[in-house]
């Protein structure tokens, strides 16, 4: 008896233990950033490098506004657009699509998470850019490259697309049948009885599924630096161009460096990436919580 429960408390230890190496993994990544931008801190003010739009490293001017509005265009427009249509996709496979019709979209939708990021990143090149270029940005402006916030925006809708429809469809399968036959009892129709009973009931692993879209969006690198247009500009409509925060690392780590501050300002821009993602992750929890009471 004292070997057992010798043995469970080791192993309660243990599972502690890795339970802490987890969080202080989060810590770690977040100091390690903190301290490879202490330079570019210690030499320039707070509010100068956020709330400046000048991008000159050879002046010595690191303003990260325009990357950091270019990475919450480009995110925004990703959720706008497969939230919705994730939305429907999952009602229709939980609830009105046939098993053989689900059995088989639902590994087809799958694959998609499995395609290389820089296959999206091509995709978009040779066909949403000029699609935007050709067909949707005449309707509204009067010259477009195509590079645009719009483009990144349905690059990184498709690419989120398998993750929240496959979240989506396992929260609304979760839902007791009970909940459904007590509201088709009391003469609801279907549609009814999703609106009112079915999201009702699933709204937080919703919203679970979304946070988890958007924080991929966040980080999305190869796909959005291929089709944005990577401009040091805040854009100001869909159709500008953008220059996400992961984009600035990609395009220019390696490079330059040789230039006072410019490896600072990388890993200034890794940590701001870095808050964005966990400022934005605490704030849905909260939210999280408070509809699930």
């Amino acid at each position: 008896m004292t070997l057992r429960l010798f043995k469970d408390k080791i192993t309660g230890i243990g599972m502690l233990i890795c339970a802490m190496l987890a969080v202080s993994l989060v810590v770690a990544i977040g100091l390690g950033l903190y301290w490879r931008s202490l330079p570019i801190l210690q030499n320039h003010a707070l509010t100068e490098l956020i709330g400046s739009t000048s991008w000159r490293p050879l002046k010595g001017e690191f303003g990260f506004l325009p990357f950091i509005m270019g990475t919450l265009w480009v995110t925004g427009i990703a959720i706008v657009i497969a939230a919705p249509i994730c939305l429907l996709t999952g009602i229709y496979l939980s609830e009105y699509a046939p098993s053989r019709f689900r059995n088989l979209f639902v590994p087809v939708v799958n694959i998609l998470a499995g395609i290389p990021p820089v296959i999206y990143g091509v995709w978009g090149i040779f066909f949403i850019v000029p699609l935007v270029q050709h067909y949707i940005a005449p309707f509204f402006v009067e010259f477009s490259t195509g590079f645009t916030v719009l483009a990144g925006g349905i690059v990184l809708a498709v690419m989120i697309f398998p993750l929240i429809v496959s979240i989506i469809v396992e929260v609304l399968q979760t839902i007791p049948k009970e909940l459904k036959e007590a509201s088709l009892s009391l003469g609801a129709t279907k549609w009814e009885t999703i609106k009112k009973v079915i999201l009702k009931k699933a709204l937080p692993g919703i919203i679970a599924a979304v946070v988890l879209a958007i924080s991929r969006a966040f980080g999305e690198t190869i796909a959005v630096l291929m089709v944005c247009g990577n401009v040091p500009i805040s854009p100001h409509s869909i159709f500008d161009p953008a220059y996400p925060l992961p984009a600035l690392l990609a395009n220019n780590f390696g490079e330059m460096l040789s230039v006072p501050l410019y490896d600072a300002a990388l890993m200034f821009s890794a940590f701001l990436l870095f808050l964005i993602i966990l400022i934005f992750n605490l704030i849905s929890r909260l939210i999280l919580q408070k509809v699930t009471q």
